[in-house]
C-alpha cells in the first residue's frame, strides 16, 4: 500500500496509535518547506488520508518516537517535540537538543536512535571517504592519525532530555565508523548496531592495486554491534568479503589489497563484522522486528533497507533492496541474509538519479506491519502478511 507524492521521505517513526512521521531531506542541500511529515490512516484502508508539516525549513533524515516525544535529526542538530497521544501536530515549537553538529562536506545526514528515556544516540558521519590530504584525489596519502575521529566517523551520545546541548555535552559511543545511518538498538539485549557505509574509489585513486572490477565489489557493507568503545577501523583498515576474507589495511595507509598490518595499525584488532553485504549498496535503515504479524522466523530479525550506489561500473548496480538478517536470542545473527524486498528501482539496475524507487528508512507499525521509505518515489510502502495465521504468537501451534 505506497503512500506516494512525499518529496524526498528519509527515516520513519510510527507511534503506538499508529501515525506514522517522516523526516524530509532536499535534494542538494536545499532546504525542504517543512523537516517532519505526519500521516494518519483514520479508515483503516492502509492509505494515509490525514497529514500534517512541521518544522519549517529545516531538512533532516533521522527521526524517532518515545514517551509521546518526537525527535528530529536535521543536518545540524536534534530537535524534540511534544506530541501527546492523539495529536498528529506538536503542541510546542521544538526544544533543540543538540546544535551545533558538524554538517559539511561529504556525509552530512544524522540518524537518533532512542535507546531509553536518558540515552540519544546521534550518527555523525565522515568528512571524508578515506581521510586523505586531498579528499578523493589520486594517489594523495591518508592522515595519521585521522583528524576527524575526534569529531566525526562515530556514534556520539548524549542526555535525550537535556536541551542546548552542543557536541561537548555528549560523549563519543564508538569511532572508526565512516557513514553510519542504518542504526538501531536490538530489543533482545538493548544494544547498539547499525550497517555501516563502506569507501569508495580504491580504482579510482589506487590503480596500481586494484582493477575495475575489484573495485566495483569492495569493500563490504560492515552490518555490526556497537559497543561502548568500539572502533571499527576507518578509515586505516576496510573490510574485504571477496578476496582476503578480512579487514585489510586502506591503500593511503600503505595497504596494497592484501597487507593487513603497517607498524602503526593492526587491521585484526579492530571491530569485525557480524554479516556483510555487497560494496556500494548504501544502507541507510535498520529494524529490529518484534512484531507477530510475520510469519515466526522474522521475530527478532534484523530489516536492512539499501538506498542503492553509484561505484559498481563495470557492473551492474545493486542494492535498491531490503534484506532481512535472522537473529539470535544471543544477540548474533541466526542464518544468513536473505532478500525480503525487491524491484525497487526498475528492471534494467539503473545509476541511483534513474532509479525509480530508492529505499531509505525502515521500521515497524503497531499491528506488525513494516514499513519502508522512498525518497526517490516519494513514497512509503506499507507491507502487510497475508496468509494462514502462521505469523501469530504461539498459541497459534495448536491449531
Amino acid at each position: 500500500h505506497p503512500v506516494s507524492s512525499l518529496d524526498e521521505p528519509r527515516c520513519l517513526a510510527v507511534t503506538p496509535s499508529g501515525d506514522v512521521f517522516v523526516a524530509i531531506n532536499s535534494p542538494q542541500n536545499n532546504q525542504p518547506a517543512f523537516g517532519i511529515v505526519g500521516l494518519r490512516d483514520n479508515n483503516g484502508d492502509g492509505r494515509a488520508d490525514e497529514q500534517s508539516r512541521f518544522s519549517p525549513r529545516l531538512g533532516g533524515s533521522g527521526i524517532a518516537w518515545g514517551r509521546g516525544l518526537l525527535y528530529f535529526g536535521a543536518n545540524d542538530r536534534v530537535l524534540r517535540f511534544r506530541l501527546p497521544s492523539g495529536r498528529l501536530t506538536p503542541t510546542d515549537n521544538g526544544e533543540v537538543v543538540v546544535s551545533g553538529l558538524p554538517n559539511t562536506n561529504d556525509h552530512i545526514s544524522k540518524t537518533v536512535v532512542l535507546a531509553d528515556r536518558n540515552r540519544l544516540f546521534v550518527n555523525i558521519g565522515s568528512a571524508s571517504n578515506a581521510c586523505q590530504v586531498l579528499n578523493r584525489i589520486p594517489q594523495s596519502p591518508g592522515v595519521f592519525p585521522c583528524p576527524e575521529l575526534p569529531v566525526r566517523a562515530g556514534v556520539w551520545q548524549f542526555n535525550a532530555r537535556g536541551t542546548n546541548q552542543t557536541q561537548a555535552n555528549g560523549f563519543r559511543y564508538a569511532t572508526g565508523l565512516r557513514n553510519m545511518v542504518a542504526l538501531a538498538i536490538n530489543p533482545q539485549n538493548n544494544e547498539l548496531y547499525g550497517v555501516q557505509h563502506g569507501r569508495d574509489m580504491l580504482f579510482e585513486n589506487w590503480p596500481q592495486f586494484f582493477t575495475v572490477e575489484e573495485d566495483a565489489v569492495l569493500p563490504s557493507e560492515e552490518f555490526i554491534r556497537i559497543e561502548r568503545g568500539s572502533d571499527n577501523g576507518w578509515p586505516y583498515c576496510y573490510h574485504d568479503a571477496v578476496f582476503e576474507r578480512r579487514k585489510v589495511l586502506a591503500p593511503e595507509y600503505g595497504g596494497d589489497g592484501k597487507k593487513v598490518r603497517n607498524k602503526q595499525i593492526n587491521c585484526a584488532k579492530f571491530n569485525q563484522p557480524l554479516v556483510t553485504f555487497g560494496a556500494h549498496w548504501a544502507p541507510n535503515g535498520l529494524h529490529f522486528y518484534s512484531g507477530d504479524q510475520f510469519p515466526r522466523k522474522y521475530r527478532g530479525g534484523a530489516f536492512v533497507a539499501f538506498h542503492g550506489g553509484f561505484d559498481r561500473a563495470p557492473l551492474p548496480n545493486e542494492g535498491f533492496q531490503v534484506q532481512f538478517v535472522p537473529f539470535g536470542r544471543n544477540g548474533r545473527p541466526s542464518g544468513r541474509a536473505e532478500t525480503f524486498a525487491d524491484g525497487f528501482a526498475g528492471p534494467t539496475q539503473p545509476l541511483p538519479a534513474e532509479a525509480r524507487h530508492r529505499p531509505v528508512g525502515v521500521t515497524e507499525g503497531p499491528d506488525g506491519s513494516l514499513y519502508i521509505s522512498d525518497d526517490r518515489g516519494g513514497r512509503i510502502w506499507r507491507v502487510v502478511f497475508v496468509g494462514n495465521g502462521e505469523g501469530r504468537d504461539d498459541r497459534d501451534d495448536r491449531d
